[in-house]
């Protein structure tokens, strides 16, 4: 089962950890950078770790405001892609 959970104090250390395929890094903010991006603009967005079966296998940035959510940033872990996590 694939969920979101949100970022905290206890899993923000294995977000950060998270890393794309460096074919795709050109394509994907780093997840230090997307942090600090929803902290700032807190009001707005939200960042959300992506867990299947309780294995964190990657990460999603969410602008909320405006009764209008949409995806901002989103990045499945290079040890996971190509499994159908980014389609569930």
């Amino acid at each position: 089962m694939v969920e979101l959970r949100k970022i905290n104090k206890d899993n923000y250390v294995e977000c950060l950890n998270l890393h794309t395929t460096e074919s795709n890094v050109d394509f994907v903010d780093p997840v230090a950078w997307s942090l600090a991006e929803a902290w700032v603009s807190y009001d707005d967005s939200r960042p959300f770790a992506i867990y299947a079966d309780n294995v964190m296998v990657g990460y999603v940035s969410m602008y909320i405001g405006d009764n209008n959510p949409q995806i901002i940033n989103f990045m499945i872990d290079n040890r996971f892609q190509k499994r159908g996590y980014g389609t569930a």
